[in-house]
């Protein structure tokens, strides 16, 4: 069985919010994670949602 890929989502600010994609009974607690700018971008520790950073239309509050 394979499985599918982790969701990347791009987004414009150095802070989100994860709590899953409860659209498919997949929720989970809200989470706030920071990305760091060494790497641009942060997985969420529950589902795995990958968040990159766009750092041409970043908001510049990390």
């Amino acid at each position: 069985m394979t499985l599918p890929a982790p969701e990347i989502q791009i987004v414009t600010s150095w802070k989100v919010a994860c709590d899953g994609d409860e659209s498919k009974g997949l929720g989970h607690p809200r989470v706030w994670l920071a990305i760091p700018a060494e790497t641009g971008f942060v997985e969420c520790g529950y589902c795995d949602k990958r968040f990159e950073i766009d750092r041409d239309h970043a908001h510049d509050d990390h």
